[in-house]
């Protein structure tokens, strides 16, 4: 039978595993891929599921509160795939999250910041706990696009990315006109991403808005890729 591991087990399971599929023939790219700002064990994304999956064979999950712990453990790690275990560990715990996470989620998103965590945080983490939590978005919002912080303005732009009909348009229309100006390329990257996303549920609402507001040409090239096919 299955046992819930403490985090002390779940760590040292995890970490025995991690070295052990390390590929240092494969490493090399994928630190250069992300610009060489992260160490990577050279294990990839599907080698990187599998090992994930061998982990759950032999424990149940941990307990949310050892998650937290194990998560910040993995984030202070040096390779790039502890940071990816991480956050994808925490996603499991989506229907638990608590009001306090966010606390946690704002650490992820301001330590080790990079595009690949961010795209997977925002619209992961921070968009299921804003669900869970309503109350609570208006005031992160608008800390983070007062912070002067990309990754803090990315993950205000994109937590709505998977929302579909449940994007709430003024407060994204609020969102990029705080960051109307920028010339941050991940900033209006993710501006354009967001519309072009939302594009493929409300078109009329993303061209109606595209017209009408100054964006830069990145973000209008992005939001108009499929849009501008079609119409």
């Amino acid at each position: 039978m299955k046992r819930a591991p403490t985090a002390e087990q779940y760590i040292e399971a995890v970490t025995k595993a991690l070295n052990k599929c390390a590929n240092p023939d494969v490493a090399p790219s994928q630190q250069a891929y992300m610009k060489n700002h992260f160490e990577f064990f050279g294990i990839k994304s599907p080698e990187r599921k599998l090992l994930q999956q061998a982990i759950r064979i032999d424990f149940q999950l941990p307990s949310k509160a050892d998650a937290e712990i194990i998560a910040r453990h993995f984030w202070e790690q040096p390779q790039r795939e502890c940071q990816y275990l991480a956050q994808e560990l925490l996603f499991k715990y989506k229907r638990q999250f608590e009001k306090s996470d966010v606390e946690l989620f704002q650490f992820m998103i301001c330590t080790k910041s990079w595009w690949d965590t961010i795209d997977f945080i925002a619209p992961n983490l921070i968009g299921a706990y804003f669900k869970a939590f309503p109350e609570q978005r208006d005031p992160c919002l608008l800390q983070w696009l007062d912070s002067g912080n990309i990754w803090l303005q990315r993950s205000a732009v994109l937590f709505q990315l998977k929302y579909k009909s449940d994007l709430d348009t003024k407060c994204l229309a609020h969102v990029i006109g705080s960051l109307l100006g920028s010339k941050e390329f991940f900033i209006n990257k993710s501006i354009g991403w967001v519309l072009r996303e939302y594009g493929k549920t409300n078109p009329k609402w993303v061209i109606n808005f595209v017209e009408k507001t100054p964006l830069e040409k990145l973000s209008q090239k992005e939001a108009m890729k499929i849009l501008s096919t079609q119409f």
